[in-house]
């Protein structure tokens, strides 16, 4: 059997409260580790040169597939 108090301490806020969520979330913005301006450099254009790649793969993929049903058609 549980008691009332661990009850009390489970049970959902039913009010919003402004303040306590920008305390929470400074708090939790205060726990992030952010990368340095070379890691995020660096990681960034990873990623833009991944999505460059796929966008082109993409292309070329859609273009043959119009080839062919050009041929076909």
């Amino acid at each position: 059997m549980t008691k009332g108090s661990d009850v009390e301490k489970t049970a959902p806020n039913t009010g919003f409260n402004p303040a306590n969520f920008l305390q929470e979330t400074k708090e939790e913005l205060n726990k992030v580790v952010w990368p340095d301006r070379q890691r995020l450099i660096g990681e960034s254009a990873a990623v833009i040169l991944i999505v460059s790649l796929s966008a082109g793969l993409i292309y070329l993929v859609d273009q043959l597939f119009s080839w062919l049903a050009g041929s076909i058609f």
